[in-house]
């Protein structure tokens, strides 16, 4: 172990010490020819190009396996593109398409290819909570529909991309997207497993998607598609930390030649031509420094420490009560790129405040990480239960941030469960490897066996009072000593 660590500590030090090697002007071999540049410009410019380019291709892996592949699970399928997928039963802890996933609702997705022609979406009426985001390639929402937001009435949508320009038939509400690739990731609010196989699931049938050219005709058949065994064990965030700096440019640049980048991009697209990175072109990124050499091979690992050091210690000045709580800026990001990159790296598909806010836990009251080791408990006081107009729920994630795996099949705990108040009204939950008491057991989260793991509360259609900052979560305690 001694040893082990020591390689590490060496290794890092090379990387400190190569990413802060002084500037010299170098060449950079690139597809449009050499070029003369100082290095830490040339650096600097990488390093943004890669925040910038995270969400594409984080995007695309994610719709490779969540479109490309037969789910083995009939209850959670997944569809080929301009297809929808019900999901029927809420992912367990083998789901590793997406990071923190919720076991609040049924998704219902759909990817979008819009380059042939738009495609009609009709929703079905219906009181029981829903929300449909809709989110360009570059993982911003451009469009909510749902119970907030276009009410709870039947609605027809005609989602098309951005450089259409046809005739809208009567009866369909025109939302154009910023990109060729889209992705809808839909939620309908699940009260038990009885209510989602029952009223959920007639919701979801209703649900109807076709193409323009099919649009009001009775009969529709949509292509089986095509499907890939080999795209069943990719994890996402995994794969793209595996690319090395010129694989993953070749898919950005593809990826921005098949989704150009809107008009507020420009100044990050100049500096990207500047040093070679132009849409549809290969990324050649060669310089004739060795150590400019060695910085951008450790490049994507380096900024991906950097994301896991911010996630692990967070802005003190979005801390409350031990939670990381973010009130703006989630789900639309203008040209805050390593935001967007950070946002998409802890959790690929966030929705904006208005829709959900997202409280995480990585430490306890007393500023250690949550760790499997030590039970631990959360009160609310009766008259500060979390204040919302849909619902909340308090889910725990392992180390990798996937769902935990445990004998209950429990990922989460909230409003729509059976939990047990105290008698004052207050609530206390109980956070913990092993169970609890039989008395408390119906307020039991189960957490991993070891480790660290994180917590995650959110709140669908939050009141007015959290998106102003007037109400956080309460404190995390240990609720007895390391076990041993």
């Amino acid at each position: 172990m001694k040893q082990l660590l020591l390689k590490i500590a060496s290794a890092l030090a090379l990387v400190f010490t190569l990413l802060s090697c002084q500037s010299e002007i170098v060449k950079i071999n690139t597809s449009s020819g050499a070029i003369e540049i100082p290095s830490e410009e040339f650096l600097e410019i990488v390093g943004e190009a890669y925040f910038y380019g995270y969400p594409l291709v984080l995007m695309d892996y994610t719709k490779k396996v969540s479109t490309n592949i037969e789910s083995p699970d009939p209850l959670r399928p997944f569809a080929p593109v301009n297809q929808i997928a019900h999901f029927r039963a809420f992912p367990d802890h083998n789901l590793t398409a997406v990071v923190k996933p919720n076991v609040d609702t049924y998704y219902s997705i759909v990817w979008f290819n819009l380059r042939e022609e738009p495609q009609a979406l009709s929703i079905p009426a219906t009181e029981r909570y829903y929300l449909l985001p809709f989110m360009d390639a570059y993982s911003n929402i451009f469009a909510s529909l749902g119970t907030r937001t276009t009410g709870t009435k039947a609605q027809d949508i005609l989602l098309a991309g951005p450089e259409w320009k046809g005739e809208v038939p009567e009866g369909l509400q025109l939302i154009q997207a910023p990109s060729e690739t889209v992705w809808m990731l839909g939620r309908i609010q699940v009260n038990s497993t009885e209510d989602g196989s029952s009223t959920v699931r007639d919701i979801q049938e209703k649900m109807r998607l076709v193409p323009l050219s099919a649009f009001g005709k009775k009969e529709y058949t949509p292509p089986k598609g095509t499907f890939e065994t080999e795209s069943l064990n990719i994890v996402p965030v995994k794969e793209l930390r595996n690319l090395d700096i010129n694989a993953y440019f070749d898919k950005v640049l593809h990826l921005m030649k098949e989704n150009p980048p809107s008009a507020k991009d420009s100044l990050i697209v100049t500096k990207m031509e500047r040093i070679g990175l132009i849409p549809g072109n290969k990324a050649q990124l060669h310089s004739d420094s060795f150590i400019l050499n060695k910085k951008l091979q450790v490049l994507p690992e380096f900024i991906h420490k950097k994301m896991e050091d911010r996630r692990a210690n967070p802005d003190p000045n979005l801390i409350f009560n031990g939670w990381t709580v973010i009130y703006e800026n989630i789900g639309t990001y203008g040209t805050d790129y390593k935001r967007r990159a950070f946002i998409d790296f802890i959790g690929l598909g966030a929705n904006i405040p208005e829709d959900a806010v997202y409280s995480n836990l990585t430490y306890d009251i007393n500023g250690n990480p949550l760790d499997a080791g030590t039970d631990y408990q959360i009160h609310f006081e009766a008259d500060k239960l979390p204040p919302v107009d849909a619902f909340w729920s308090l889910t725990a994630y392992n180390k990798n941030e996937f769902l935990v795996k445990n004998d209950l099949n429990r990922f989460a705990l909230g409003d729509r469960d059976d939990l047990i108040y105290n008698k004052d009204g207050a609530l206390d939950l109980y956070i913990q490897s092993s169970p609890t008491a039989e008395e408390k057991l119906n307020n039991w989260l189960p957490i991993p066996e070891t480790g660290p793991f994180y917590l995650t509360l959110r709140l669908y259609w939050p009141k007015e009072k959290v998106l102003k900052g007037n109400w956080n979560p309460p404190l995390v305690l240990p609720s007895k000593q390391e076990k041993q």
